[in-house]
């Protein structure tokens, strides 16, 4: 069966529109399913900025689909596979809404950290999503989510989404290699130091809320336990009066 968004029988007036090249601003004309269009003026191969890429991030059969993907997308392509493994996990979740925002705080931090360290964002955001994956199986199979318990549990569950998701073999590996290490080790990659510092900022701030550390605790956790410049900016800037810095 032929995508309805793109068989030509389901389109209205809006299906054929005109938009200016982003390289000469010279008027260029695009049908719908048009992936992408050459200016005639001067040449540049322009992405249709109404057409939605977003399936394309997970399927499998993207390419059969819509036809050949502009290299701008293919380039961003994993970074876009990162909301799917957001879903999943919050499918996963389901009403537990403490751990589903601690998560997304714990992604949102990564991002940030990830963008400023140049870090490779879809293994970063995967991991930093799945990385909790494990605590309520935990919970029910040993009626505590520590850390080992966490990973013992939280592996398979986490392997399964990212098959689920049609995930590439070498990313798949690199998530489940920083879910699976011990979060008191300081070494490894760039990835894995990003998501170890996102989820430290994201307990600690749980624990300031809690009011079960003190100001003068947090500042030498940062200082000892975060292993990125730009966490420990993130961490003073969200944890530390502006004073204390």
């Amino acid at each position: 069966m032929k995508c309805p968004g793109q068989d030509s029988q389901y389109w209205n007036k809006d299906a054929i529109f005109e938009t200016k090249c982003s390289n000469c601003g010279a008027v260029i004309e695009f049908f719908k399913d048009d992936t992408s269009r050459r200016c005639k003026a001067c040449g540049h191969r322009m992405v249709n900025p109404k057409m939605d890429f977003g399936c394309a991030a997970y399927c499998q059969f993207a390419e059969q689909c819509i036809g050949t993907l502009p290299e701008e997308f293919i380039n961003s392509r994993d970074d876009l596979f990162k909301d799917r493994v957001a879903v999943e996990m919050k499918r996963y979740f389901k009403v537990d809404f403490k751990r589903i925002s601690h998560t997304v705080r714990v992604a949102r931090y990564a991002e940030e950290m990830g963008k400023a360290e140049q870090a490779n964002l879809a293994i970063v955001l995967s991991a930093a999503y799945l990385n909790g994956i494990g605590m309520p199986e935990a919970e029910k199979k040993y009626g505590e989510d520590a850390p080992a318990h966490r990973v013992e549990t939280g592996l398979p569950i986490a392997e399964t989404i990212l098959a689920k998701l049609n995930a590439k073999e070498e990313l798949v590996k690199a998530v489940l290699e920083i879910i699976g290490r011990d979060s008191s080790q300081r070494d490894g990659d760039i990835n894995y130091q990003i998501v170890h510092d996102a989820d430290t900022i994201a307990d600690l701030e749980n624990r300031k809320k809690d009011n079960s550390i003190n100001g003068a605790d947090i500042k030498g956790i940062i200082e000892e336990s975060i292993i990125t410049a730009s966490g420990k900016e993130i961490a003073q800037r969200i944890l530390l009066p502006q004073e204390e810095i």
